[in-house]
């Protein structure tokens, strides 16, 4: 008889270090870990101390060696190119030995950095796992992401390679990546050695001859090599990834080697409930946490089928373009950001794009990336009829803090809340001064020491950055930085950063209560709150709305009912005065809305251009709206 969520958890909680030491048994090891868990080494312990393993040999070697090798591993999905294809589990093992054979070539050696600036291609996910192959430490960074930026992971990281592409796709638009590579190296003290360029229509790429390489030309080169894979540590760097947003020295996330793959691979069964030979989709990048997780690691440790995906919601073609690819590849479960179902909902509220395919394989959809409201919840339920998971989980910890594990038992399912926590995770709520608070208290959202596996141990060459930034404040816990509550049942409610609690007249206020309640206006397709400096009362709230399609009823009095339904739900004390209607909202590609960024431009402080911005003419629009309700702004 299977577990239910209840056992499993308290299974966890009565012996971490036996239910970690099961779970580790799905994941083949060279030499079989020491210790479970050491306290004795890193900022707060180290997990699977003296084991020895190797990513790539987990995602691709076992499973051909299991008689698996005719399986599908990738497909590939490119509607902006008009390009499908597909990897079975032997023809992804012969590309990632020729492209390791082609990194050795170049001097690349166990526990090199190589940073891979590339677009949603299989070269991108083949490059990655090339890397965990002969143990050199990827960092991938999105493509595109601007030449400063670039320059400082180059020097943070080291790098001694870069794998890059000539340009990226947007609709509409081709993004020239090698120039944006030129100027990172040009403004980086350490320079790389080489640089392996992908070539791609319809923008080739100048090469210079002294540094530059032809991808697919010395890739075919050690076309049939054989490259054994290097035995690492289990507590060895497999990637660094750095964190959207970050300026000046950037912030290194490190993901280690046995943590991540036992965590990860728990996680696709007990969570996404996945099982070998099954398509599992993340829409996402792999410039993002998400894409190293779920399009990459964790499908492939579980021998599904992963999807990678070049194109977007809406606009490639249309508002239809999910239902399609879920239709066609038989996905089993969709993963992606609340943005996405907002942008699709806004465009095609009836669902009348979904009618034309038939998706009798979907059984799930996880939402996670950015809070998922919960109008948007309800909708995807409504047009999908399978269970519509939010789960809650950050660039840090690498898998879910927070979920409705459907490998293990469907939960009832709670609108705004990402569920329960899961094993590895003890989740409390502490006021400002370390204390709990009482159930339903709004408060720093913390997790008890240690962190499971799969979560970060610390910073890139950074230890003292790690403490400061995420232990020191609460001892004993890792701050999330993220504010909420828990309910009486154990399900936690995200409700904002803790940057977004706002102080009116004294009141703690959540900016993510008042976006719920906005949302319910049956004219929004989605929607920000920030507060704006009051001379009175500290801080007041400001929405932004974003209304959706074909909407002909004036703006004024649309914003007059969402100010008056905020009024009547939350009460005067919330003191929402201020609803202006825009065409878009700010957000990172990732599919974040940059609301610090907008409550700099409300209160007229000086800002800077976020590194991540997904289109930086929005900011303009937003200063503009501000400017005409009489708010001051300054320029960049």
């Amino acid at each position: 008889m299977q577990e239910s969520y209840q056992q499993v958890y308290a299974g966890w909680k009565l012996d971490p270090e036996a239910f970690w030491r099961k779970a580790a048994q799905e994941i083949t090891w060279f030499k079989q870990p020491e210790h479970v868990f050491s306290a004795d080494d890193g900022p707060y312990g180290r997990w699977f101390v003296g084991g020895e393993t190797n990513t790539c040999y987990n995602c691709l070697d076992r499973h051909v060696a299991a008689g698996r090798g005719s399986d599908r591993a990738i497909i590939y999905d490119s509607p902006i190119t008009a390009t499908k294809s597909v990897f079975t589990y032997d023809e992804a093992l012969e590309k990632v030995n020729a492209i390791a054979a082609t990194l050795r070539q170049y001097g690349i050696a166990k526990g090199d950095r190589v940073i891979i600036y590339m677009p949603m291609v299989p070269e991108a996910i083949l490059s990655m796992l090339a890397c965990a192959r002969i143990g050199a430490v990827h960092s991938v960074v999105f493509g595109g992401f601007a030449a400063n930026e670039l320059a400082a992971r180059i020097d943070d990281s080291a790098a001694k390679l870069i794998i890059t592409a000539s340009c990226g796709l947007e609709p509409g638009r081709v993004v020239a990546y090698k120039p944006l590579v030129d100027q990172a190296i040009a403004t980086a003290s350490l320079k790389p050695r080489h640089c392996l360029v992908l070539q791609r229509a319809p923008l080739a790429a100048e090469l210079n001859p002294l540094r530059d390489l032809d991808f697919e030309v010395a890739v075919a080169r050690n076309r049939g090599a054989k490259v054994e894979c290097v035995p690492v540590k289990a507590t060895d760097p497999l990637y660094i990834l750095y964190t959207s947003g970050t300026t000046g020295q950037p912030k290194g996330v490190v993901r280690d080697n046995g943590g991540h793959m036992v965590a990860l691979h728990w996680s696709m069964g007990n969570i996404y409930g996945i099982r070998p030979g099954e398509v599992f989709w993340a829409a996402s990048d792999i410039g993002w946490v998400v894409g190293h997780s779920y399009i990459v690691y964790a499908p492939l440790l579980a021998g599904a089928t992963t999807v990678i995906f070049e194109g977007k919601p809406v606009g490639t073609p249309d508002a239809g373009a999910f239902w399609r690819v879920v239709a066609e590849h038989k996905v089993r479960a969709l993963f992606t950001a609340p943005t996405a179902f907002r942008a699709i909902r806004r465009e095609d509220s009836e669902g009348a794009l979904l009618k034309h395919h038939a998706m009798p394989d979907f059984r799930a959809l996880f939402l996670a990336g950015e809070r998922a409201d919960p109008e948007t919840l309800k909708w995807a339920e409504r047009m999908l009829g399978v269970p519509v998971i939010d789960h809650w989980w950050q660039t840090e910890t690498g898998w879910p803090v927070a979920a409705n594990p459907l490998g293990i038992e469907r939960l009832p399912i709670k609108h705004g809340s990402p569920s329960v926590p899961m094993p590895g995770y003890e989740i409390e709520i502490l006021d400002d001064a370390g204390h709990p608070v009482p159930s339903g208290t709004l408060g720093n959202i913390v997790a008890k020491l240690p962190l499971p596996p799969g979560c970060l141990p610390t910073l890139w060459n950074a230890d003292e950055r790690f403490n400061s930034a995420y232990l020191a404040e609460f001892p004993g816990y890792y701050k999330t930085a993220d504010a909420g509550y828990v309910d009486e049942d154990g399900y936690i409610f995200i409700m904002s950063r803790t940057d977004d609690i706002i102080n009116c007249a004294g009141h703690r206020l959540s900016t993510g209560a008042m976006e719920e309640v906005c949302a319910t206006h049956p004219d929004v397709a989605e929607c920000a709150v920030v507060g704006i400096a009051d001379p009175v009362k500290g801080q007041v709230p400001c929405g932004f709305l974003v209304l959706k399609k074909n909407v002909s009823r004036e703006t004024s009095v649309i914003e007059s009912e969402v100010v008056k339904l905020v009024r009547e739900e939350i009460g005067p004390v919330a003191a929402f005065k201020t609803a202006i209607t825009i065409d878009r909202l700010p957000k990172t590609r990732s599919g974040k809305i940059l609301r610090g960024t907008m409550q700099k431009i409300a209160d007229g402080l000086p800002w800077k251009m976020p590194a991540t911005i997904d289109d930086p003419a929005v900011l303009e629009e937003i200063t503009d709206a501000l400017r005409n309700r009489g708010f001051g702004s300054l320029p960049m």
